[in-house]
């Protein structure tokens, strides 16, 4: 059964861990598309937040807002707390 591309991996209300410094640095350098990680993101890593906003790219690329954290986040750059 596949996914619904609209569905977020972590609602909001949910605890999440800001990934290591080492991926998110290379996420910075890698990523070419859009909503890119600002490289003063980069000194929130590994801290724990809880999600305040989900938003979807189209396609489907899961885009979060944290709380008391600034920026956007990518699925790709947070796990399970």
């Amino acid at each position: 059964m596949m996914k619904d591309l609209y569905t977020a991996t972590f609602p909001p209300g949910s605890k999440v861990r800001i990934a290591d410094r080492q991926f998110l640095e290379n996420f910075v350098a890698t990523w070419k598309f859009h909503n890119r990680l600002l490289p003063e993101q980069v000194g929130y890593a590994e801290r724990v937040a809880v999600v305040e906003k989900v938003g979807f790219y189209h396609g489907g690329d899961q885009l979060y807002n944290l709380e008391g954290i600034p920026g956007i986040w990518h699925e790709q750059c947070l796990r399970p707390a």
